[in-house]
């Protein structure tokens, strides 16, 4: 899961498309962007799609695919996840990072348009165990709903600092720090942060 402005661009959020939009002048895409959009084009040539099928496959828009791989815009952490499923692929295989050295130090991923969300990849995804870990910390009572990700998906909370509310069936399920639950991610859930900052541990487990 912080925009800062700059003279040399202007950005222009579109909460609406779920994008993140640059000027020309001079703008430069952030390295999550540009993570994003080489994963994203490397996954989509190399299975021979068209931007047509992986539009249908994802439920994404052609358009916004196309600026995304072009680095004109960022998606949000919903549509980011969207992409990934309707592509089964993993989140993290479109965050910056050497994914070959589980050990290595990840910076947290900031996304333009969820500036209340912060994600840190602490195990990029591992085709042996078939699982990932990220660090994620929700500010300012910030609510993050994701559409069902692969059949199968699960996700193993931990909340380490504050208090989270886990969205799932429907209904919400506050958790305090030092307390855990597992979350059926193959339907509609979401994740609320319940006292202004919570930070918390989720591993997402993919079935073979």
């Amino acid at each position: 899961m912080c925009v800062i402005a700059h003279n040399c661009f202007i950005n222009i959020r579109d909460e609406v498309k779920g994008l993140h939009y640059m000027t020309k002048a001079n703008a430069q895409p952030s390295a999550i962007s540009k993570s994003i959009a080489q994963h994203l084009q490397s996954v989509r040539t190399g299975r021979g799609l068209s931007l047509d099928k992986t539009a249908k496959l994802t439920g994404v828009s052609k358009a916004m695919l196309g600026q995304i791989e072009r680095g004109e815009s960022s998606p949000t952490i919903a549509t980011l996840w969207k992409i990934a499923t309707g592509l089964a692929c993993s989140f993290s295989s479109f965050l910056s990072g050497d994914e070959t050295a589980p050990t290595s130090q990840h910076a947290d991923d900031k996304f333009a348009n969820d500036p209340n969300v912060t994600i840190k990849t602490l195990f990029p995804f591992n085709a042996v165990t078939q699982f990932e870990m990220f660090e994620l910390c929700l500010k300012d009572f910030h609510e993050q709903h994701s559409s069902a990700h692969q059949i199968g998906v699960t996700e193993h909370i931990h909340v380490l600092q504050g208090k989270l509310g886990v969205l799932q069936d429907g209904q919400w399920q506050a958790y305090q720090a030092q307390e855990q639950c597992i979350l059926h991610a193959d339907q509609p859930h979401g994740y609320r942060d319940e006292v202004g900052e919570t930070r918390f541990v989720v591993v997402i487990h993919y079935p073979v």
